[in-house]
C-alpha cells in the first residue's frame, strides 16, 4: 500500500518521517523543493557578482518563505476552503486600494504600505483558485454555464484591476490560474472551443488598450533586431547567453555576458539565460527536470486529493507553478513576449518567492491532512 497518511512508506518511516508527519510536511515535495532553492542559489550567487550582502537578503527571504510555507502546511484544507471568499474579498478591496493610492516604482502602481510593502497581487495568485474551487466544491461537476460565467466574472474582476497598475504579466498568470480551475471542473469541449474563439476575437480589443511598451514588446518578439539597442536589447542578449553556453557552458562565474552586464536583469526576469550561458545545454535541462519533478509530485497530490475543493485547488498551484517556469523559459528563448515574470524560487525577490511557497504549503496541508484509509 503506497498511500497512508499521504507519505510514501520510505519517507514515513524513521525518525525524520514522524518529524515530518508531525509538521505536516510532505518529503518529496520538500526535497524537490530544496533542490530548487540549492541550484536556485547557486546560479544566483553568479547574476549578482558574488556580492555575498546580496544573497544574505536573499537567504532571509528564502527563510521568511519557508516559514510561511510551514504555517500553511498547518492549516487544514477544511479552513482554507471556509476563509477562501473572504481572502478573496480582501485581495479586492487592497487592489482598489493601490489603484486609489498604491506606491508607484518603475513607472507602475502596484505596492500598497501598510508597515510592510507588498503587491496585493500576489495574494490572488492563491486567493482567485481557492475561491472557484470553493464555489465549486459541493456543487455537481462539470459547473453549468451560468456557473461558468459567475466564475469568470469572479477571475475577470482582479484581472481588469491588476492590468490598470499596469501589470500584464501578473494580470494572465492569474487568469490562467482561474482558467485552470475551470478547466479541472471537466467543462465539456464545446466551452474549450468557444473560450478559444472568444480569446482570438477579443485580441484587437486587447490590442487596443494595451500600452505603448506592452504593443513594442509584442512587436519586437517577431522582430528584436528592428531595435537592438532599446525593446530588442534584453532578448537579443539573453539569446546570446544562451546560445554561447553550448552543450556543456562556459563553467560557473565565467559567463561574458551575465558576468560583464551585457545581460539586463540577469538576477531577476533573465536569470535562467545565466544558466544556460554557464552550464550549458545541459545545466538548464537539468534546472527544468527539477522543475518537473516538483510539477508531477503536484499532480500527484491532486490525484489522490479527497475532495473536490482539495483536488481542484492542487490541480491549479500545480499547473500555475508550470506556468511560471514555462513562461519565464520562453520568454528569455524568445519563445513569448517579454512579461516580467519570474524563473520560480531561482530569481531573486521575495513577494513571488511567499506566495508560491505559501502555494506549496497548501500542497503539504491537502496531502498530510488526508484521512487514514483502510487498507
Amino acid at each position: 500500500m503506497i498511500l497512508a497518511y499521504g507519505l510514501e512508506p520510505s519517507v514515513r518511516h524513521g525518525r525524520g518521517g514522524r518529524i515530518l508527519q508531525r509538521l505536516h510536511l510532505d518529503g518529496l515535495l520538500l526535497a524537490g523543493i530544496f533542490a530548487t532553492l540549492l541550484v536556485g542559489a547557486v546560479v544566483l550567487y553568479s547574476a549578482v557578482g558574488q556580492h555575498t550582502s546580496v544573497m544574505y537578503g536573499q537567504g532571509l527571504r528564502v527563510l521568511i518563505a519557508l516559514g510561511i510555507m510551514v504555517a500553511m502546511a498547518q492549516v487544514s484544507p477544511s479552513v482554507i476552503r471556509r476563509i477562501a471568499p473572504w481572502v478573496y474579498g480582501i485581495g479586492i478591496i487592497m487592489l482598489a486600494m493601490v489603484l486609489m493610492a498604491g506606491e508607484v516604482g518603475k513607472g507602475a502602481q502596484r505596492w500598497l504600505d501598510i508597515g510592510v510593502r507588498f503587491q496585493p497581487s500576489e495574494i490572488m495568485k492563491l486567493a482567485v483558485p481557492a475561491v472557484l474551487a470553493w464555489l465549486l466544491h459541493e456543487r455537481p461537476l462539470p459547473p453549468s454555464l451560468w456557473l461558468i460565467l459567475a466564475m469568470l466574472v469572479m477571475i475577470m474582476a482582479p484581472v481588469a484591476m491588476i492590468s490598470l497598475q499596469p501589470d500584464l504579466g501578473t494580470a494572465i498568470l492569474i487568469g490562467l490560474t482561474g482558467a485552470t480551475v475551470i478547466f479541472l471542473a471537466g467543462i465539456g469541449a464545446r466551452y474549450i472551443f468557444a473560450a478559444l474563439a472568444i480569446v482570438m476575437a477579443s485580441m484587437p480589443v486587447l490590442w487596443y488598450f494595451m500600452h505603448p511598451y506592452q504593443k513594442l514588446r509584442v512587436l519586437t518578439l517577431v522582430n528584436p533586431d528592428s531595435d537592438p539597442l532599446g525593446a530588442g536589447y534584453h532578448i537579443i542578449q539573453s539569446k546570446i547567453a544562451i546560445g554561447s553556453g553550448g552543450i556543456f557552458g562556459k563553467g560557473w562565474l565565467n559567463g561574458s555576458q551575465g558576468q560583464l552586464e551585457f545581460l539586463p536583469e540577469r538576477s531577476t526576469d533573465f536569470i535562467f539565460a545565466v544558466a544556460g550561458e554557464e552550464f550549458g545545454l545541459l545545466g538548464a535541462v537539468a534546472i527544468l527536470l527539477l522543475y518537473l519533478a516538483v510539477v508531477g509530485r503536484g499532480f500527484y497530490i491532486a490525484a489522490t486529493a479527497q475532495d473536490t475543493f482539495s483536488r481542484l485547488l492542487a490541480g491549479s498551484i500545480s499547473l500555475t507553478f508550470f506556468f511560471y517556469v514555462f513562461v519565464n523559459s520562453a520568454m528569455v528563448t524568445g519563445l513569448v513576449p517579454v512579461v516580467g515574470i519570474p524563473l520560480p524560487l531561482v530569481s531573486s525577490g521575495g513577494t513571488s518567492m511567499v506566495t508560491l511557497l505559501a502555494g506549496f504549503g497548501i500542497l503539504m496541508s491537502i496531502q498530510t491532512h488526508r484521512k487514514l484509509l483502510p487498507r
